[in-house]
């Protein structure tokens, strides 16, 4: 019980920013959230240190963010009205809001790039979360880096 609540603190924030990173909706990056560390309760036990803790995490919780797109590509929501979505991050900071946005344009694969990057993971367990090279995830971050950074200007006008 003591670790998974170790646990539970450590990375809550992190996992909390990866599925804002995915989604841009903060109530479904909460359920996400919270739906990584049903998971992580769960299969505790089972874990292996075959990675590290973080890593594994990270991994569920991308699995979950993944899980969300394809069921949001199936079905489609309706539009909610823009006051009701606007008021929702009004205590998020203008420039947060649009770096979450931004994010959120981005290919699926793009974003968990950026979003674990953001949270500081070492490109090598980026590289063995998303199951890509280290090298290629190198490229992949200085393209994304340059795409926001091209929107972040082009907002600044």
């Amino acid at each position: 019980m003591q670790v998974f609540e170790e646990i539970y603190e450590r990375y809550w924030q992190k996992i909390f920013r990866l599925c804002m990173g995915y989604v841009n909706d903060h109530t479904l990056a909460q359920d996400l959230t919270q739906e990584t560390f049903i998971s992580v309760w769960e299969q505790l036990p089972k874990f292996r240190n075959e990675s590290s803790i973080g890593t594994w995490i990270f991994r569920i919780a991308s699995n979950n963010c993944l899980r969300q797109i394809e069921k949001q590509n199936r079905f489609p929501k309706a539009q909610l009205p823009l006051n009701l979505s606007e008021e929702k991050q009004h205590n998020i900071e203008p420039q947060i809001q649009f770096l979450y946005k931004c994010i959120a344009e981005l290919p699926e694969i793009d974003r968990i790039i950026i979003s674990l990057e953001l949270e500081e993971i070492k490109q090598a367990e980026i590289a063995s979360i998303v199951g890509l090279s280290e090298a290629n995830i190198r490229v992949k971050i200085h393209r994304i880096k340059e795409k926001l950074t091209q929107k972040f200007s082009g907002n600044e006008r």
